[in-house]
């Protein structure tokens, strides 16, 4: 599986220590030249299974900059470009834009999920819990009880 990630979901992974979950759910993890630039101003290294790969289509880029940043923009155009299973992306606009651009996405709670239903991790709610105390990492108490209901830990 091919996935494309926008630069908050791995930033949160790197700040509690899990990136590695990317490499053993995805036989590709891919982003574009912003959010490698984005990683890169706030960590010294990006993990190696993560490779770096320009969005082609710079109008289409372009075209999305009205409604989104440059990382994301590019992340949704590679995606496209990659026929990427999957983006990683978090942000409620993002998100959106992606889905009418036809784009399949994922966020860092599905990843978790994911990665518990292929026994990768036994929790859930520990990583979620180090995401919002180490990464700041912000969950309302409703997508919480959600979540952990359906990871089976409520």
């Amino acid at each position: 599986m091919i996935v494309v990630s926008d630069t908050s979901a791995i930033t949160s992974l790197l700040q509690i220590g899990r990136e590695e979950l990317l490499s053993r759910i995805y036989s590709d993890v891919f982003i574009p030249e912003a959010v490698r630039n984005e990683l890169l101003m706030e960590h010294s290294a990006i993990p190696e299974f993560i490779r770096c790969r320009s969005a082609s289509d710079r109008a289409e880029v372009q075209r999305l900059l009205a409604e989104l940043d440059l990382g994301e923009a590019e992340a949704i155009i590679l995606a496209k470009e990659l026929k990427a299973d999957e983006l990683l992306i978090d942000e409620t606009a993002g998100r959106r834009i992606a889905a009418r651009e036809g784009v399949n996405v994922i966020g860092l709670l599905g990843v978790l999920l994911e990665a518990k239903g292929r026994g990768i991790i036994s929790s859930v709610r520990q990583i979620a819990e180090e995401l919002e105390t180490k990464a700041g990492f912000r969950l309302s108490n409703a997508v919480k009880e959600m979540f952990f209901r359906e990871a089976g830990e409520l």
